[in-house]
């Protein structure tokens, strides 16, 4: 857009000269001179196609944005058919009437498909949507301006040519079909692009404040890596609360064992935090500073009677650690009723979050006492296990079995689900790159992530690039995230899902009795460190029926070796699913792991066994 604009500036800059100049002369007879208004004519004509020209090809660029294989060939097609109007116009190259008006109509329905991709509106925030508008009212005043221009100098010039009695003719904007085109094409998709943006524009913040729940969440789950004290912690946990509901104000208090509670405060004095708590246990009004887990609540009312205080809502969390009340996270706003539902899930996840990493820094202090080493994995594991689902998602359509087993006190495999809507539950399993407490604690930054995106019903590929886009900024150098993502859509019965370097799945169809692995591209998250990434990965879907089953795994299942060294492999593994396909998956899951380790001949592992089995009713 900045291109079009610098160029179209350049050339109206040139016109505006010379239409300056031309006014410098005055009406003299070189201005009523036929051959010099031509000339005029022809350089504002060679302006206005210079400028054509550079939008086509700024706005190829735009078009051609995370391009697709028939868009590529599409263009091309754009491409021929625009160079056949223009040998037509330049060397009159011959045409019956019904092979032109084919072409013509040819080139007006690919004008209008080409003009609809806009996909690389979606990218951008709030302020490049502005700027960008801005932009395009520049275009369209570039396109008018050169519209009046030519057409003007075009009818001067007829009059001029009646008035000497001449029968020449001279080479005009609306005589050139190819002119024609290439503007209709530049202002169709001018307008696209303006009018898509302006509806856009509503969305954007809500995109922003999406990514930024994502990100304040990353920073929680890392504060065990990053951060130095417990305080940091309670820190970012209020920043980010804040930020993410757009809270007026906020603080937390942290109850001591032996001392008195330590109060965190945010816009508020802890004078005001000390009357509002005052009020409410002098009106006895329960269950809202001294809550369960389970009775969050958003009691605007309460405020109401308070005259003492600007603040109107009020919503308030604990902050559990080992399922120990160590203190409550209070959120206020000025407005009544200032909380929805959506915040309320968005703060209970930072603060469930928080308690996870409160209570890694207890452990790992203990750890230091005693043995450092040791206590660290203990630590690593608990949150592992915490991480992983203790329910997964139940419905009619199917059923679920899943199991996970490190090979040493802590690993990186993780699985889970949630569901969606009515009619959608997202699967997920993943594998972090490399062991122990590093894989662990990325493998909750992908929870973090599972849960944030998934909510937000983006098919897979996009779910693939912005969990991507979150966790190049995370992963240290070298480390990477295979995963596949599924969404089973019941309605449909189709399987939607996006494969990022994973094992390929083991899929069953009961009608046909055959097994075969989906064999899908896709890159590794954390391994594309740029927004290329969106070319290395693509949704791809699958019908399901009654008695098919999809069997996912992680490598350490395939992997596993005998006292030959020989590894299971994916024939044994499809082989061993077969003997028992009939029965539940649970006891498919037993009959597998069973297996496993008859074929090692040990119960000691070389990598972690994960296996999620879905099988359809």
């Amino acid at each position: 857009l900045w291109k079009v604009f610098a160029t179209g500036l350049v050339v109206t800059v040139v016109s505006l000269s010379l239409r300056l100049l031309m006014g410098m002369i005055g009406n003299g007879k070189l201005l009523s001179n036929i051959l010099f208004s031509d000339f005029v004519y022809q350089v504002n004509l060679a302006l206005f196609v210079s400028f054509l020209l550079a939008a086509y090809t700024s706005w190829k660029r735009l078009i051609l944005y995370q391009k697709s294989k028939w868009l590529l060939r599409l263009w091309v097609a754009f491409d021929i058919t625009m160079f056949f109007v223009l040998m037509y116009d330049s060397i009159s190259l011959l045409f019956s009437e019904a092979v032109f008006q084919v072409i013509i109509a040819s080139l007006g329905v690919m004008v209008l498909i080409l003009s609809a991709n806009m996909k690389w509106v979606a990218y951008l925030n709030f302020k490049q949507k502005w700027t960008s508008l801005l932009l395009l009212a520049l275009v369209f005043f570039y396109l008018g301006y050169f519209m009046f221009t030519v057409t003007d100098g075009s009818t001067k010039i007829e009059e001029q040519i009646k008035e000497a009695g001449l029968t020449i003719s001279f080479a005009s904007f609306g005589s050139h079909i190819f002119f024609l085109a290439l503007s209709i094409f530049v202002i169709t998709y001018s307008v696209f692009s303006f009018l898509v943006i302006v509806f856009n524009l509503p969305t954007s913040s809500v995109f922003e404040q999406k990514l930024e729940e994502v990100v304040n969440f990353q920073r929680i789950s890392q504060s065990i890596q990053t951060e130095q004290s417990e305080e940091s912690v309670y820190n970012i946990l209020l920043e980010s609360s804040v930020s993410s509901v757009f809270a007026d104000a906020a603080w937390l208090e942290i109850k001591g064992s032996n001392e008195a509670p330590r109060i965190y405060t945010y816009r508020i004095t802890e004078k005001e935090a000390k009357d509002i708590q005052e009020h409410l246990k002098k009106n006895n009004i329960k269950g809202i500073l001294d809550q369960g887990s389970d009775k969050t609540k958003n009691l605007s009312r309460h405020l109401a009677s308070f005259r003492g205080t600007r603040f109107r809502s009020l919503l308030a969390f604990p902050l559990l650690v080992k399922g120990e009340n160590i203190g409550t996270l209070a959120l206020l706003k000025e407005l009544p009723d200032g909380f929805t539902k959506e915040m309320t899930r968005i703060v209970s996840s930072f603060s469930n979050q928080a308690g996870i990493s409160i209570e890694n820094f207890r452990l790992m202090e203990e750890a230091f006492q005693n043995e450092r080493y040791k206590e660290e994995l203990k630590i690593a594991k608990t949150v592992q296990k915490s991480l992983l689902p203790n329910r997964l998602e139940l419905d009619p359509d199917f059923d679920i079995s899943a199991f996970s087993e490190s090979a040493d006190e802590v690993g990186g495999d993780y699985y889970d689900t949630l569901r969606i809507n009515a009619h959608q539950v997202a699967l997920i399993i993943a594998d972090v790159s490399g062991k122990g407490t590093t894989a662990a604690f990325h493998m909750s930054q992908m929870k973090g992530i599972f849960h944030s995106l998934a909510q937000q019903e983006l098919d897979p590929k996009e779910f693939m690039i912005r969990a991507n886009l979150a966790l190049v900024y995370c992963l240290e150098r070298g480390s990477f995230i295979s995963a596949t993502y599924f969404v089973v859509d019941t309605r449909e019965k189709k399987i939607f899902y996006a494969r990022a370097g994973h094992c390929p799945v083991l899929f069953y169809k009961a009608s046909t009795n055959v097994a075969w692995y989906l064999k899908d591209k896709g890159t590794a998250l954390g391994m594309i460190k740029s927004r290329d990434y969106s070319n290395f990965i693509e949704t791809n879907e699958i019908s399901y029926a009654s008695g098919d089953m999809m069997v996912l795994y992680t490598d350490g299942i395939t992997e596993a070796k005998n006292k030959k060294g020989e590894e299971f492999g994916n024939d044994l593994l499809r082989d061993v699913i077969l003997e028992v396909k009939d029965q539940t998956p649970r006891q498919i899951q037993d009959h597998l792991i069973s297996k496993l380790y008859e074929y090692s001949g040990t119960d000691e592992i070389n990598d972690d066994y994960t296996t999620m089995i879905v099988k359809f009713t």
